[in-house]
């Protein structure tokens, strides 16, 4: 197209929609991509904010003959939300849940509303929407519908297609209309109209007609089917005539759905599971017969390939600890209901028919929510961990992954299935739904190398004949797609591919909807992902990006495979901007699809400084949940901060970056100059002029400086009364409770003492935490040198380096790393770092510290809110530990996700209200919903910060309670 004409379209959808339209080149990059292996750039995105935004831009696009891709959170497989036309996105204004009706079991939802926040609204009255997708954190009710989604509780609860009653949509030539189900009489008065609709009630009973004995003998035996159009459903002659289900699994092909009707199940109280161990993936598959004979909600397969990924991330390492030896695979057996003895019976039963059978070697049992809780995590993560395993362009994909036959054919066609792999020398990671016959073998291909195009599409033939000799489907839950429908006319036969043909045209005369899906297919190997993508032009960078498979910061950032975890809302910490602002471009997919893009372009240190580029990145918070929640590991405060170097170079440092990067230097002259240098924060009118002058938000409470700092009070104490008997440590006065809350400080080094350590003040300089925050990288590199350089030299080899601010003691665990890849300084010094808490719990367990029974603290309950770098690179579980053993509390440690401080972050001006919308979110919740005599903990400065902000309470740093309940000696 013309750009005169792009430009008409995009003149016509700004003056026609409420929603926003985006034609830049960089949303146009960002929404070419969905979860599968194809690219397809659009012309423009837009964002309806209603069904009437909805209908205009049908209609502007139909009226320029540009196609219409509907789109919800953009995690399809198999490519139906990528296209040449108009993407519209429904998920960022379009997500209200319009109506919740308990009494008919049933809610009127907006088609961008996501599964998870449906189930958290019909929870209170024990209800849940049936389909459990693996995705259930970021698919949209509407993506479900696109492609009649499933997940692993089909086996009780069927496919999406079973829970839809009604829906609004919009129709090719722009109308509105509500589908639903129709009597006989209704349908023919609905015929008479002279419109389209009236044409759909008209001509597709007689395509039914014709077309009778093809659709009883064309469609795949198994049922669990989401390909084609479903002109078996409108042949039942003892059912109503029913377009809104005849529009589920369409992929956006038929009409755009603005507003679903659904049905919700009973949500069961219980849920156990066993575990079986097996010493392969086929001892696993052939145990599914005795699971199926116990009456599951679910049979799930997980082999050693995901397994061994899961080991690897601290987000989902906890599985490993509860397994037994070194298994192939795992069998997840899944009993629900509500009569918690009931459904240990029957798991008991099924451990006993494993055990009388011969299959596997052990079974965990799994009853409660705590023993569940991790087994959960890595079987819902599975794809992404798979996905991890990528080296370089070498990727597990999904072409053949989606593929079901009857169980009781499971084993063999399993069997015949690695045959065919292994013929073509492939390897795969297998996982998926073993209760319903469904696999997601991923084969790991690199399709930048045309022969591996080749072998994947010759084993995408042979596995479809191979499906069809068992009766089976080849898409039977992740649609068609680009990756599938090719194969329709084969799969279906001539005729009633012929009927599909007519359906399509008779919905979409013009081809204005999603064209090329399901029928009229292009080859699958045509706009693949990787084949398209240019090499990279070669780019110094200051930050070393350690990448399997190597590629350097593009390969860093082309890690993402768009499966849109960081979308997920409710839980975890990634993307705390994408949580508040429910944008595709603030999440870590799409900065890092933004990366790639300029690290793609000709001049690549030019395109890093884009402006456009720089508002992409601009609210990321950089709290490193992405490099532990994201299964592969996108580390995109890495990114971020060697991207602000190069946007450094060619448009200078701001004076607020130089301040932030100098914050050590800034809080000592504060400190010094205590309590004078606080008075500015207490004056309006010089609050405003550091608005106007620097960008410091005015609302935000400045840190609190104290003149009787850390250091002072070091070097004014009397020596420790006690020699030591665990040897030296050295603890790191970070930049900034050093000289803001020096108690902190004061209460390690003293309960440190205690334990017996003898305990060496590292005083001398800063980690570089807050110049890698402002893309400062030759400074942070400087910084970082000189303490690594001192801690190794003046340090006793091997002893601890320990802190209480997370930020700055995990950035010599991660971020001097990359500073200083080729340093053996800064290989010592990582491997030296320990949590204080791991070294207070282990001398509260041996008794060298003694604590109170009867402290203030005893019968309180403590909430704790966990650092997002510390989460990120170690784990909470010895910060948990260590509250857990202060006597008479309870201890609850929140899922509130980034606090939204971060830093500098939350104190300038522009940022403010985002910062604060992320504490609103969850944490700030939390606090207030829990009565004053709780203790709120938190081992961050920011979050301490943030929360007094937010909600005026009080937050303790642990060492700072457990001091309170310490014996003296």
């Amino acid at each position: 197209m013309s750009e005169a004409r792009a430009e008409s379209l995009r003149h016509k959808l700004t003056q026609d929609l409420d929603g926003e339209v985006q034609f830049d080149d960089y949303t146009r990059h960002l929404f070419a991509r969905d979860a599968s292996m194809y690219a397809i750039t659009p012309l423009g995105v837009v964002f309806p904010r209603d069904a009437d935004d909805v209908a205009a831009a049908v209609a502007a696009a139909a009226s320029h003959d540009v196609p219409v891709v509907p789109r919800g959170a953009g995690t399809s497989l198999a490519g139906q939300t990528v296209g040449p036309g108009l993407v519209l996105d429904l998920s960022r204004h379009m997500n209200r849940i319009v109506e919740l009706d308990p009494s008919s079991g049933t809610a009127l939802v907006e088609t961008g509303v996501v599964q998870d926040q449906l189930n958290r609204a019909a929870a209170p009255w024990g209800l849940m929407f049936g389909p459990d997708t693996s995705t259930s954190n970021r698919a949209t009710i509407g993506g479900m519908i696109g492609n009649n989604s499933a997940g692993s509780g089909s086996v009780r609860y069927g496919m999406t297609i079973d829970h839809v009653r009604e829906l609004d949509v919009v129709l090719s030539d722009a109308t509105r209309t509500r589908l639903a189900p129709v009597d006989e009489a209704e349908r023919a008065r609905r015929a008479g109209r002279v419109t389209l609709e009236g044409a759909l009630y008209r001509e597709l009973p007689e395509i039914v007609r014709v077309n009778a004995a093809a659709i009883s003998e064309g469609f795949p035996a198994h049922w669990r089917r989401a390909c084609g159009y479903r002109l078996d459903r409108l042949a039942r002659e003892d059912t109503s005539f029913d377009l809104a289900k005849f529009v589920v699994g369409s992929e956006g092909t038929l009409a755009v759905a603005t507003t679903a009707l659904v049905d919700l199940v009973r949500k069961p109280s219980r849920t156990v599971i066993a575990v079986g161990h097996f010493t392969s993936v086929a001892h696993a598959i052939a145990a599914t017969e005795d699971a199926l004979a116990c009456d599951p909600s679910a049979v799930e397969l997980m082999d050693r390939t995901i397994l061994d990924l899961s080991r690897r991330k601290i987000e989902y390492a906890a599985l490993g600890h509860l397994l037994k030896g070194a298994p192939e695979a795992l069998l997840f057996v899944s009993f629900t209901g509500d009569d918690e003895a009931e459904l240990v019976d029957r798991m008991r039963r099924l451990t006993a028919l494993w055990s009388r059978h011969g299959h596997g070697y052990h079974t965990l049992q799994a009853v409660t929510p705590a023993q569940q809780g991790s087994l959960l995590k890595v079987r819902k993560a599975g794809l992404g961990l798979l996905m991890a395993a990528s080296v370089g362009t070498r990727r597990p994909l999904a072409f053949v992954e989606d593929t079901a036959v009857d169980p009781a054919h499971l084993a063999d066609y399993t069997r015949r299935f690695k045959d065919v792999l292994d013929r073509h020398g492939m390897t795969a990671g297998f996982y998926g739904h073993c209760s319903v016959g469904c696999l997601h073998i991923r084969p790991y291909l690199d399709l930048a190398d045309p022969a591996d195009v080749g072998r994947m599409r010759a084993v995408a033939e042979e596995i479809k004949d191979l499906v069809a000799e068992y009766g089976g489907v080849n898409s039977s839950e992740h649609g068609d797609g680009l990756a599938r429908s090719e194969f329709n006319r084969e799969i279906f036969g001539d005729k009633l591919y012929e009927a599909m043909r007519q359906v399509k045209h008779l919905f979409d005369p013009h081809g204005i909807l999603n064209p090329g899906k399901i029928v009229d297919a292009q080859p699958m190997t045509d706009n693949l992902r990787d084949a398209t993508l240019k090499p990279a032009e070669p780019l110094r960078t200051r930050l070393a990006f350690e990448v399997v498979g190597g590629g350097g910061m593009r390969a860093a950032a082309d890690r993402c495979m768009n499966i849109g975890l960081c979308r997920k809302t409710g839980s975890g910490a990634m993307c705390p901007s994408y949580m508040a602002t429910r944008k595709e471009e603030d999440s870590t997919r799409g900065r890092a699809g933004a990366l790639v893009k300029a690290l793609s372009e000709p001049d690549p240190r030019t395109a890093l400084g884009d402006e456009r580029l720089h508002e992409i990145l601009d609210l990321c918070l950089m709290c490193k949940a992405c490099k532990s929640e994201c299964p592969l590991g996108v580390d995109m405060a890495t990114l971020k901060s060697e991207t602000l170097s190069h946007h450094h170079d060619l448009h200078g440092v701001p004076l607020r970056s130089r301040l932030f990067g100098a914050i050590r230097v800034l809080n000592r002259l504060g400190s010094a100059t205590a309590p004078l240098s606080n008075l500015p924060g207490r004056i309006a009118p010089l609050r405003r002029l550091m608005d106007r002058l620097i960008g410091i938000a005015p609302q935000r409470p400045l840190p609190v400086f104290v003149r009787q700092n850390l250091l002072r009070w070091s070097r004014r104490r009397a020596p420790a009364p006690h020699t030591p008997t665990q040897g030296t440590l050295t603890y790191l006065a970070d930049s900034f409770t050093t000289y803001t809350e020096p108690g902190i400080g004061r209460a390690a080094i003293e309960l440190l003492e205690l334990a017996g350590w003898g305990v060496r003040l590292e005083s001398g300089g800063c980690c570089g935490r807050s110049s890698l925050s402002k893309g400062l990288v030759d400074d942070a590199k400087n910084k970082a040198r000189g303490l690594v350089h001192r801690l190794h030299e003046s340090t006793d080899p091997g002893s601890p380096i320990v802190g209480c601010e997370p930020s700055c003691l995990m950035t010599l665990r991660d971020e001097h790393k990359a500073l200083l890849p080729d340093d053996p300084a800064v290989t010592d010094v990582a491997g030296r770092v320990r949590q204080v808490e791991e070294l207070l719990v282990a001398a509260i367990d041996a008794g060298r510290l003694r604590l109170r029974e009867d402290s203030w603290l005893a019968g309180r309950a403590l909430l704790y809110h966990g650092h997002c770098h510390q989460k990120a690179e170690v784990g909470t579980a010895a910060t948990v530990a260590l509250l857990e053993r202060i006597p008479g509390v309870t201890v609850t440690e929140l899922d509130a996700g980034c606090c939204g401080m971060a830093g500098s972050f939350g104190f300038e001006s522009e940022h403010y209200e985002t910062s604060m919308t992320v504490g609103e979110d969850r944490l700030f919740p939390a606090i207030e919903a829990e009565p004053a005599e709780t203790v709120v903990v938190a081992t961050g400065v920011s979050c301490r910060q943030q929360i007094f902000h937010g909600t005026e309470r009080d937050a303790w740093h642990p060492v700072q309670l457990l001091r309170e309940v310490v014996e003296a000696p």
